[in-house]
């Protein structure tokens, strides 16, 4: 089975390809984190071999903080990277929708 890096990076919509987006911007998210890249690919049936929260993409460096995203991943998937990386893209896009109608239900209880 292949194994690759995927970067956080890869998969921002805020980004251009210049910074190292590998995915379309119609299926790429925005921001994404580690944690939530970690997830949609143990979902897909990913193995996860490393991961570093702390690393930073070196494309990245001449950015602003606040586009940088920070972490590594370090995945064994079936497929090749360019179909991992959309695939990890969408299953973010799905679990995002999910678990926005369950936050506003919950700020508007509180008021």
């Amino acid at each position: 089975m292949p194994r690759f890096v995927v970067w956080p990076n890869e998969l921002d919509a805020r980004l251009s390809r210049k910074y190292g987006r590998a995915v379309p911007k119609n299926v790429a998210v925005d921001g994404p984190k580690i944690s939530e890249i970690e997830d949609a690919a143990l979902i897909i049936g990913m193995k996860v071999v490393e991961k570093d929260p702390r690393k930073l993409n070196p494309r990245l460096s001449g950015l602003d903080e606040d586009l940088r995203t920070y972490g590594l991943l370090r995945v064994e998937s079936p497929y090749g990277k360019g179909k991992s990386l959309k695939l990890i893209a969408e299953k973010i896009r799905e679990l995002r929708s999910r678990a926005k109608p369950k936050k506003d239900k919950t700020k508007r209880k509180r008021r």
